[in-house]
């Protein structure tokens, strides 16, 4: 396997994951309600598998290797695109939480927040997806050999046999600061 093939495969799941929430958006236009524990729930989705576990990846590993290379200019520019679109994401993602706590504490305006975020991610999410695998992705690869790129491969897996554990302090630590 090739090291942008894990990355391909999170974005699978990250698209499955938009589906629901597009199913949700239009729960909020029929009932004008939603679950707060839903949005928590994809919040941490976003925030721990799209943004923590794939972005980091992209961005610890594929983009620190690339920056070490001689890129075309417009290799450079998507690179540097796809950083912003990053940070977009994190912007969006903090926005729907701050609707999302204000809607759990009884403000029935901050809805329509919800569902702007909401909107705002599962309309970003595919053109950056289609963009990373149909343009960046293949391109990328031309910059390494096969053994650069099979140490990629092995530093994402080390990567993500770390994440459950990051993960978790950060829970207990979040709970131990609750105390």
């Amino acid at each position: 396997m090739q090291a942008r093939g894990p990355l391909m495969i999170e974005h699978r799941l990250i698209e499955r994951m938009l589906a629901v929430v597009e199913s949700v958006l239009s729960g909020i236009e029929q009932t004008r309600r939603v679950d707060p524990l839903f949005i928590d729930a994809a919040v941490d989705f976003i925030r721990i598998y799209a943004d923590r576990t794939h972005h980091g990846k992209e961005e610890d590993i594929l983009f620190r290797e690339m920056e070490k290379k001689t890129l075309s200019a417009e290799d450079r520019k998507i690179m540097n695109e796809l950083v912003e679109e990053h940070v977009f994401g994190r912007k969006t993602t903090a926005a729907l939480v701050d609707a999302n706590t204000r809607y759990r504490n009884g403000d029935q305006a901050a809805l329509a927040e919800i569902a702007v975020h909401l909107k705002t991610l599962a309309g970003f999410y595919p053109k950056h997806i289609e963009k990373e695998d149909k343009r960046f992705f293949p391109s990328s690869r031309t910059y390494f050999t096969e053994e650069e790129d099979q140490s990629m491969l092995a530093e994402f897996r080390e990567f993500d046999r770390k994440m459950i554990h990051e993960k978790y302090r950060s829970v207990v630590a979040g709970f131990e600061k609750r105390r």
